[in-house]
């Protein structure tokens, strides 16, 4: 079997965690205790590294980073069903990793369990409605227009981050990672589970939408 693609999926996972992460202790640091600010340097930083990660790593794995969009992509015959486990293998692996180093490059202790709580009704519905604009963005755009997906996604992660009250984690892996990070972009592990079951839920629905607009 031909590695390169797990190992793209690995990598960019991990840069990614590591943007999403760091990018969040340095905002947190620098932003004299102004959330909003935070958040926006938050998400800012988190959009210039998916862009640039879903250039780098699209023409190798086609740059998933994402259970749920792997699943999907593979529910629509876009992605080989070969893929799957690897790609959620590496995906998750990769996420942690990537959180891993990013308190590595912030003298932070390596092996953390996060204590931010994330839940509730809001919380949940937010996390759907995030991971199904995702899902539906690539699920129609791969076809309709995949030169400009890398920008589409990146644009929709940062909006995202401030139109849901979850700020819009749309991913498994993140969100298993992040449970590790007692910063900024922490979730509590309690809180994680329901997280994916709403990201499941926000893919599945995407799934079917896409299949009524683009039954092709």
């Amino acid at each position: 079997m031909n590695l390169r693609p797990v190992i793209a999926e690995a990598l960019g996972t991990a840069l990614l965690l590591a943007a999403v992460v760091g990018s969040g202790i340095m905002a947190e640091r620098l932003s004299g205790g102004n959330v909003g600010l935070a958040l926006l340097a938050n998400a800012i930083a988190t959009g210039g590294a998916l862009f640039a990660l879903i250039v780098m790593f699209g023409p190798i794995s086609g740059a998933h980073f994402n259970p749920v969009v792997t699943l999907a992509l593979t529910v629509r015959r876009e992605s080989p069903a070969k893929w799957v486990l690897p790609f959620l293998a590496a995906q998750i692996v990769g996420a942690i990793l990537g959180v891993w180093l990013a308190h590595l490059m912030f003298d932070l202790p390596i092996l953390q369990a996060s204590t931010k709580a994330r839940t509730g009704i809001g919380q949940w519905a937010a996390e759907a409605t995030a991971t199904f604009g995702l899902v539906l963005l690539i699920l129609i755009g791969v076809r309709k227009a995949p030169e400009r997906l890398p920008a589409a996604v990146a644009v929709y992660i940062v909006g995202a981050y401030w139109f849901t009250a979850s700020t819009s984690f749309a991913n498994p892996a993140v969100t298993i990672a992040r449970s590790l990070s007692n910063t900024f972009a922490g979730i509590a592990p309690a809180d994680a589970p329901a997280f994916i079951a709403a990201q499941l839920v926000g893919a599945a629905l995407a799934t079917v939408v896409a299949r009524v607009l683009n039954p092709d």
